[in-house]
């Protein structure tokens, strides 16, 4: 169980967390799993079975730009609404859309050895 779980769902204890990763959290998270490229939306938990992996971002709707993160790496400022292309990536990532108070999606990529 992974600890963004837990603050998506809102749940508290332990067993609380167990039962509503088996049951799904109220909210609109969702697992996307491909190969090659991955489209994630905020929320979203993905696996992209490739590496590397093209890694698309759709962002929330608003106006003006919003600044995406990848394990708070600075990835650039994109416009809202806009499907980001960000680039291909060869480890996992927790993704943030800086200011847009949304919730982080997150990228599981394989590792090569």
């Amino acid at each position: 169980m992974h600890q963004h779980a837990r603050a998506v769902c809102g749940a508290g204890p332990v067993v609380l967390v167990l039962v509503a990763s088996l049951v799904g959290c109220a909210t609109a998270t969702r697992h996307v799993t491909d190969w090659g490229s991955i489209t994630l939306a905020p929320g979203d938990t993905g696996t992209c079975t490739s590496n590397p992996c093209a890694v698309y971002l759709q962002l929330p709707p608003g106006e003006g730009r919003y600044r995406v993160t990848a394990n708070q790496v600075d990835l650039g400022d994109y416009p809202a609404g806009a499907l980001a292309a960000l680039g291909h990536f060869y480890d996992s990532k927790a993704l943030e859309i800086v200011g847009a108070g949304v919730a982080r999606a997150y990228v599981y990529i394989p590792q090569t050895r």
